[in-house]
């Protein structure tokens, strides 16, 4: 039997646990992204290519690599990680990252070049100019961070290996859902669906509403600039 401080302890681990893990994300990804798509260097093509099979990588298969890592008998045993949410935190960071990084690499090549060459011409460096062109691009990197949450939010395989799934410890809403489902109790597990897709628009809603609004502050500054 499933409580309700199970449910609320699953919504607040799920939002916890993929928050955490998606800014890490963005932290590693944005950057790798920029770097994909703005600077030249030896095996970047190679770099590019494994970012981009990463993005379609099985979640099982990062779940039963990371528990041979962390498992009691494996390389990280000794951190105690095995069923922890730190563990599940580990895995959605693997997931999120190349999807962060690849979108952030698709935003920033759709971005006109010359806007970065005329930056530079102004007296703009190398890495203001690439500023220039991220926040040209910035609908683009809220859509990766947007779609990096969506990905780990809505995991099961990888979290339910490395986490457990144990009720009131490593549940999620994911986890959740697969057993009310398997109690043959569908209403709720339907209920706990409706939570994760409203939680799911919410998050999507305040990072689209977060761009609009830095967007809309700095035309405002430019305005004023061109005025004074």
């Amino acid at each position: 039997m499933i409580t309700m401080s199970q449910f609320w302890h699953a919504l607040m681990l799920s939002l916890a646990v993929s928050g955490l893990a998606c800014l890490i994300g963005a932290v590693a990804g944005i950057p790798l992204g920029t770097a994909l798509a703005e600077f030249s260097f030896r095996g970047r093509g190679v770099l590019l290519t494994i970012v981009h099979a990463f993005m379609g990588l099985p979640p099982v298969v990062v779940g039963v690599f990371t528990f041979v890592v962390i498992a009691r008998h494996g390389t990280l045993g000794s951190l105690g990680l095995c069923y922890t949410p730190g563990a599940m935190v580990i895995v959605q960071v693997i997931l999120a990252t190349p999807i962060i990084a690849g979108f952030t690499h698709a935003s920033l090549e759709d971005v006109d070049p010359r806007l970065g060459l005329q930056a530079m011409s102004l007296g703009a460096t190398r890495a203001q100019a690439v500023l220039v062109k991220m926040r040209e691009a910035r609908a683009g990197l809220v859509a990766a961070i947007i779609a990096g949450f969506g990905r780990v939010i809505a995991e099961v395989g990888a979290v339910t290996i490395v986490g457990g799934a144990i009720n009131g410890q490593t549940d999620t809403l994911t986890t959740l859902a697969v057993k009310l489902t398997r109690q043959g109790r569908d209403n709720l597990a339907m209920l706990v669906g409706v939570v994760l897709i409203a939680v799911a628009i919410t998050v999507n809603i305040f990072l689209t509403r977060l761009q609009v609004d830095r967007g809309a502050s700095e035309v405002e500054k430019r305005v004023t600039g061109y005025a004074s």
